[in-house]
């Protein structure tokens, strides 16, 4: 009977250290800065300006622009202006960065999907707002 429990603790012990072994990897204690979401590497969507998409713009066309959200509209809309005019975007809350403060005098990239109406107000569609350098 010793035995038989001896060599049942032993298992026990070995079966949770291959678990504790198999469960560790990175870091998951707590942090001051939050976890950065969404790629941030380089691009091939072409920066853009809101009077040139707004003109030539096509519906669905991926777009960057840089400049400043200079009013909020209500809801999802803001107002966004940079050197060459201004035009209505559409920005989700889970877009904006965690953290950040963004208001009339921050400069933004904002990247996303150029909604071409017939009829209407043409918008911007943001898929991510970073603060520009």
């Amino acid at each position: 009977m010793k035995r038989f429990i001896q060599v049942t603790c032993l298992t026990a012990l070995l079966a949770g250290s291959t678990f504790a072994i198999a469960q560790s990897g990175g870091y998951t204690g707590p942090t001051t800065k939050p976890a950065a979401t969404g790629y941030t590497g380089p691009s091939s969507v072409a920066m853009s300006t809101a009077k040139d998409l707004l003109a030539n713009g096509k519906d669905d066309q991926y777009a960057k622009l840089k400049g400043k959200l200079t009013s909020h509209k209500g809801g999802e809309d803001y107002e966004f202006t940079d050197a060459s005019g201004k035009i209505t975007v559409e920005i989700d809350a889970k877009h904006f960065p965690q953290g950040v403060n963004i208001d009339q005098n921050t400069l933004v990239e904002l990247t996303g999907e150029f909604d071409k109406e017939t009829f209407g107000e043409s918008t911007f569609d943001v898929k991510q707002v970073k603060v520009a350098q």
